[in-house]
């Protein structure tokens, strides 16, 4: 039973009951036999789950002016509560191994989440809902098949731009790990929507009537239309389940009983921090989160959803992203006052960004872009939560990607213009190398740690991408007290990474590389011949969390 495992346990049971059952000296075991996870243990199942509904005004002021959850200080880092003994995320209902640990091929990469067809042109579309407020018109449409799609559209004067953004996002999301919708480029006549039988529609009197087909054909006089007299949109799949509204990136939620850690200590959302800040989504808000209820291997269960990707990349859903998106916040007291007093000499570094601006692809810059300082919209609880060790997590998956795999992945956004295609690859190729460079020195960046030949084997990912050259490593050997937590030098070991004789299970190796505020600990377990490892700890310094939370 692993360390993700015995949370779940714990929430199930009641953390003082759970104290009072076990013997006192099970409770200081560090590692389970089943350790480490791969995935989180079967969930438990749901019973009435509600329908959970969100304002975005009332979410915008309550984390602008509210700044809710438990921030971290940094003399008292709180670790993520999702992780593995491998500091590593296990398959759970937010978050499932992809890219990172397995690399996916072009086509699973422009696939996406794959739950879906495109939807089918033989036979019309039956509009079963139709949604005039706000910027651009939707509809839900059902096909020929009887799937159901989400339609979405640009503005004229920002043709190609969020459709786009919207359908890259879900492709590297879903690489990433997360759970989101299938979402496809779609090219239709106006012909090919039909009014659905018993379809009601809010007129713009606010009165609610059956929708006629005179309707769509006024709706869709304000949607632009290409060269061959088509309308473009976004056609987003249906999320498998029934949905129970947005969650949000502090707290938990209630009728979960499999929702049992704080999402400001969750590593998968502290680390969209790091994801996000690579394309650009700086709308990353709880209205942007779905729930739904799913059956999954014979449990139903509550999965959690990323949805919208239409303000990522070089948009801002309807128009170019703004220049100081991803520099500072919506309404950002601190960039505020420094005008202010200043009047306005002192030029933040957004106002120096040099950007280019491309048809279709909008507005993006790698050139003044600091991984450290980036920013989405507003104040997010877990974000703001992230450590050095969430950001190499989140980093090492974003270098998986290669230029051709990018390129691929942008191509799904079915921009007209090349030029924009090959702006934004180059771009997010400058980003991705900052990411790496910026997050892999906060710690002491080791990945793949093995044993070889009775050697202690491992990648330095700094050396592996080229930030620095290879280094020499200092290794402290120790038996290991898996009840006690009680670690004991041992004698005549080397420093080196030959595994040193003992009789112990367990054995502990302390490695590091100059700084010794910077080490990472692998616990070894013997399992016959053959040792095996079951644990990984780091530690860095209280400065970098500092400099992280300017």
């Amino acid at each position: 039973m692993g360390q993700v495992q015995q949370h779940i346990l714990v929430a199930a049971a009641g953390l003082a009951l759970w104290l009072t059952a076990l013997p006192q000296q099970a409770q200081a075991k560090k590692f389970y036999d089943d350790d480490p996870l791969l995935r989180e243990p079967k969930p438990k199942p749901v019973g009435d789950i509600r329908r959970r509904k969100a304002s975005e005004i009332y979410d915008y002021f309550q984390n602008t002016l509210g700044k809710p959850g438990e921030k971290i200080v940094p003399s008292k880092p709180v670790r993520a509560k999702d992780i593995s003994t491998t500091d590593e995320v296990p398959d759970n209902a937010w978050y499932v191994n992809r890219h990172g640990k397995r690399r996916m091929s072009i086509e699973e990469l422009v696939r996406g989440a794959g739950y879906a067809p495109t939807p089918s042109m033989n036979g019309r579309w039956e509009v079963t809902s139709a949604k005039t407020e706000g910027v651009t018109p939707g509809f839900t449409v059902k096909d020929s098949t009887g799937r159901r799609y989400q339609l979405k559209f640009d503005v004229a004067q920002a043709h190609e731009l969020g459709t786009g953004a919207d359908v890259m996002g879900s492709k590297f999301y879903w690489a990433f790990g997360y759970w989101v919708p299938q979402n496809f480029i779609v090219y239709f006549p106006l012909e090919q929507l039909v009014v659905g039988k018993g379809t009601k529609f809010i007129d713009q009197r606010g009165q609610e009537r059956d929708l006629r087909q005179e309707d769509i054909d006024d709706i869709m006089k304000q949607v632009p239309r290409d060269s061959q007299n088509r309308f473009r949109a976004v056609a987003s799949a249906y999320l498998e389940g029934q949905p129970v509204g947005p969650w949000k990136y502090n707290g938990v939620r209630a009728d979960d009983p499999n929702d049992i850690w704080p999402h400001e200590h969750l590593r998968a959302l502290r680390a969209l921090r790091v994801f996000n800040s690579w394309v650009q989504h700086t709308d990353a808000k709880s209205l942007n989160g779905l729930d739904t209820v799913v059956t999954a291997g014979g449990v139903k269960h509550v999965r959690h959803h990323l949805i919208d990707f239409s303000a990522a990349f070089g948009a801002e859903a309807f128009e170019p992203k703004s220049p100081r998106a991803g520099f500072v916040y919506l309404l950002d007291w601190k960039d505020s006052a420094r005008s202010f007093f200043t009047f306005g000499l002192a030029a933040p570094a957004w106002v120096r960004a040099d950007y280019d601006y491309v048809d279709q692809a909008g507005r993006l810059e790698s050139k003044v872009f600091d991984p450290e300082e980036w920013k989405p919209n507003y104040y997010s609880p877990a974000m703001v939560n992230l450590l050095p060790d969430d950001a190499f997590w989140a980093a090492k998956t974003i270098m998986k990607f290669t230029e051709p795999e990018v390129r691929a992945i942008v191509a799904t956004s079915e921009y007209s213009s090349k030029e924009g295609q090959d702006y934004l690859v180059r771009v997010l190729m400058e980003r991705q190398r900052k990411i790496g460079q910026t997050w892999f020195s906060k710690v002491l960046p080791l990945d793949n740690i093995r044993v070889e030949n009775g050697r202690l084997a491992f990648d330095d990912l700094g050396a592996v991408y080229k930030y620095w050259a290879d280094r020499s490593y200092t290794v402290a050997w120790s038996d290991f007290d898996n009840e006690t937590e009680r670690r004991t030098p041992i004698p005549g070991a080397s420093t080196g990474t030959a595994v040193p004789r003992s009789q112990s299970r367990y054995v502990a190796a302390e490695i590091s590389s100059g700084n010794p505020q910077m080490t990472v600990t692998v616990y070894l377990r013997r399992r016959g011949e053959e040792m095996q490892v079951v644990g990984v700890e780091r530690t860095w310094p209280t400065d970098s969390i500092i400099s992280m939370k300017r």
